[in-house]
């Protein structure tokens, strides 16, 4: 199941509008080497640009809600912190056993799941903010 760019997804800012399309066809690459046959070569580049990706991105993102005096911070930097240690278990099981079906199925479950569903509602409550801030 590929996931797709909806406008439900948008947040209104392009940078992190643009940071959530590269991680969705991150994921979407991954599902499609999945049904080729391939998803355990892809996912060593699919864990290295999340890696990559979740410094970056949340970086971005807690300094807009910083900008903006965005009231729920702490618990939108608690919900990064526990998504990032997510991320890390993860490609730690990567080190350790390698490849597995079993791990492929967690970056898609564990790691698209949560970053879609927190797109959709987290992340949209600070684009509201944002927006009746008045940018």
């Amino acid at each position: 199941m590929a996931y797709k760019w909806t406008t439900d997804l948008e947040t209104g800012n392009p940078t992190i509008d643009r940071q959530h399309k590269e991680l969705i066809d991150a994921i979407n690459r991954l599902l499609d080497a999945c049904a080729q046959g391939k998803g355990r070569t892809e996912i060593a580049s699919t864990l290295q640009f999340l890696d990559n990706y979740i410094v970056r991105h949340f970086g971005d993102e807690e300094a807009l809600q910083s900008r903006y005096s965005y009231p729920d911070i702490v618990n939108h930097k608690r919900y990064h912190e526990t998504f990032k240690k997510t991320v890390k278990e993860i490609v730690g099981e990567f080190q350790a056993g390698g490849a597995t079906i079993v791990l492929v199925g967690k970056v898609n479950s564990a790691i698209a799941s949560w970053l879609i569903n927190h797109i959709k509602k987290e992340d949209a409550k600070v684009a509201a903010h944002i927006k009746q801030r008045g940018r």
